[in-house]
């Protein structure tokens, strides 16, 4: 020790020197969210809230009963042409004819006489028309939205069917017509995929019409197969 300078004092042990340090405040635990708030109830905008981003996903939307056949996504069904319902009576009528008009005569010729053939004639007629009406229910339960990767389909008068396709599961896609079809300017588009349970058909389209979703599906079929 040199002359002049004062005694060695050795340090104060780590840990007494300074103010002693604040209480840990109350909620920290293993996690140790130091904020003084009870775990899980940060408040909003603050790490470990609930609002916070990255937390948890939000709960899936849920849907009322109503909304089961619903196209979602703010969609809404593209319905078919009442053309549709004309086409299946005039088919009806078509086959009622010969149908009628032979079951008479052969009612007439086993001894039924006209009050048979009437009676025949009369149970063809009510067949046409309950034919017409369930043509025309079925055509208002149709209907079909395009959706950013699928394609739905919904019909079904006493059992509703909602039938969900992917682009990119489907192999093929036709449009077909019949003589009565094309005189009345409506087809059918049907979408074919590997599963026959998956098919869907859309009946009583116009045409033109027809033809451009058949055109759209084919090339989103392609699109989401090559990025498979």
């Amino acid at each position: 020790m040199s002359r002049g300078e004062p005694p060695f004092e050795p340090a104060a042990h780590p840990g007494t020197q300074g103010a002693a340090h604040p209480p840990a405040p109350s909620g920290t635990g293993r996690g140790g969210m130091g904020h003084g708030y009870p775990a899980g109830q940060a408040p909003a905008g603050q790490p470990g809230g609930i609002h916070s981003q990255g937390g948890a996903a939000a709960a899936p939307p849920i849907y009322r009963a109503d909304q089961a056949f619903a196209p979602g996504s703010g969609l809404q069904w593209s319905p078919i042409s009442k053309r549709h319902t004309w086409h299946r009576l005039l088919a009806a009528v078509l086959w009622a004819l010969p149908i009628g008009a032979l079951g008479a005569f052969v009612v007439w010729r086993n001894g039924g006489g006209a009050v048979g053939g009437a009676m025949w004639i009369g149970a063809v007629v009510l067949a046409v028309a309950l034919t017409g009406i369930v043509a025309e229910l079925d055509r208002r339960s149709f209907g079909y939205a395009e959706r950013t990767d699928d394609l739905i389909v919904t019909h079904g008068v006493i059992v509703k069917r909602l039938i969900v396709v992917p682009y990119g599961r489907m192999q093929f896609v036709d449009v077909t017509a019949g003589l009565l079809g094309r005189w009345m300017g409506i087809a059918t588009v049907r979408m074919h995929t590997a599963a026959a349970a998956t098919d869907a058909t859309i009946p009583g389209l116009p045409s033109t019409e027809a033809a451009l979703l058949r055109d759209r599906l084919a090339l989103k079929g392609e699109e989401r197969s090559m990025g498979l």
